[in-house]
C-alpha cells in the first residue's frame, strides 16, 4: 500500500482560510496571496515579523496615552520609523501587493500598506478600518467620546484627509457630480463610500488588482491562479 503524504497546496491553505467570515484572518490570509509567486514562503515567519514591529511600537506608546496620541505615534512608527512608503516609481509591479515583500522593501500600493497599518493599529485597541473607497484604497479610524467622528487618512501617504479633500477625490466616480465643486457631494454620498470594507472585501480587492495587472500584461499563468483565489473567496460572484 502506498502511504505517501500528500502535503495541502497553496490553493488549499487559502481555502482553509476563508471559509468563514467569523474572525476571518485578514493578516495571514492577505500574506498567503505570496504563495503563487514564491511556493517556499514561510507565512508564520512573515507574521512574527509584523509581531515584533508591533511589540516595538507598544513599547513607545505612553501609559496616559489618548487614542489621538496613540495614532500619532502609529504614523510617526509607520511612516518616518519604519518608513514605509508608497510605491511611486513601480505602482504597477505586482510584488507591490505581496506581503512579504512589502515588508522586506517597505514599499507598497495603498491597500497592502494599508493591511499592515491597519494590524499595528489593532495591536493598539485602535478602532481601526480600511475603506473600500473608488480608484484608492483608504483607511479610518472611529473616535469615541469626547473626540467623536472618524479621522480618515491615506495610506499611500499617511495624510489625513478634510472632507473637501475627500469629495474631491470622490466627485470622478459619480455620474453627474461636477468636478471642483466638493460641496455638491452630499454627506449621505460621502458617508455610504467611507463604510468599512469587510476583511474579505480588502482580499478581494487585492485579488481583483493582481488580476488587472496580470490581464494587462497577458500572463495567463498567474491570471489562473488569481481567479482560482477568486472563485474560492467570493463563489457567489
Amino acid at each position: 500500500m502506498d502511504y505517501k503524504l500528500q502535503l495541502p497546496t497553496a490553493l488549499d491553505y487559502f481555502s482553509t482560510l476563508v471559509q468563514s467570515d467569523d474572525e476571518f484572518p485578514l493578516m495571514e490570509t492577505a500574506v498567503s496571496l505570496a504563495q503563487d509567486e514564491f511556493p517556499g514562503l514561510d507565512i508564520q515567519q512573515v507574521l512574527g515579523e509584523l509581531d515584533v514591529m508591533a511589540a516595538k511600537l507598544k513599547r513607545r506608546i505612553m501609559p496616559k496615552a489618548d487614542t489621538l496620541d496613540k495614532l500619532r505615534e502609529l504614523n510617526r512608527f509607520f511612516y518616518e520609523d519604519m518608513k514605509f512608503a508608497g510605491n511611486i516609481n513601480h505602482y504597477d509591479d505586482p510584488h507591490n501587493s505581496y506581503l512579504n515583500v512589502v515588508m522586506n522593501t517597505r514599499l507598497g500600493i495603498p491597500i497592502s500598506l494599508a493591511v499592515l497599518w491597519l494590524e499595528l493599529g489593532q495591536s493598539l485597541g485602535l478602532n481601526v478600518s480600511g475603506v473600500s473607497f473608488p480608484g484608492h484604497f483608504l483607511v479610518k479610524l472611529d473616535l469615541s467620546f469626547p473626540h467623536e467622528g472618524h479621522v480618515v487618512i491615506d495610506p499611500f501617504t499617511g495624510e489625513s484627509l478634510s472632507r473637501n479633500e475627500l469629495a474631491d477625490r470622490l466627485t470622478p466616480w459619480l455620474p453627474g457630480a461636477k468636478l471642483g465643486k466638493p460641496q455638491a457631494i452630499s454627506d449621505d454620498a460621502l458617508a455610504f463610500h467611507l463604510e468599512a470594507a469587510a476583511p474579505r472585501q480588502i482580499v478581494a480587492r487585492m485579488l481583483r488588482n493582481l488580476h488587472e495587472i496580470y490581464r494587462r500584461n497577458g500572463d495567463q499563468d498567474r491570471l489562473l491562479k488569481v481567479r482560482a483565489r477568486l472563485a474560492l473567496l467570493l463563489p457567489e460572484d
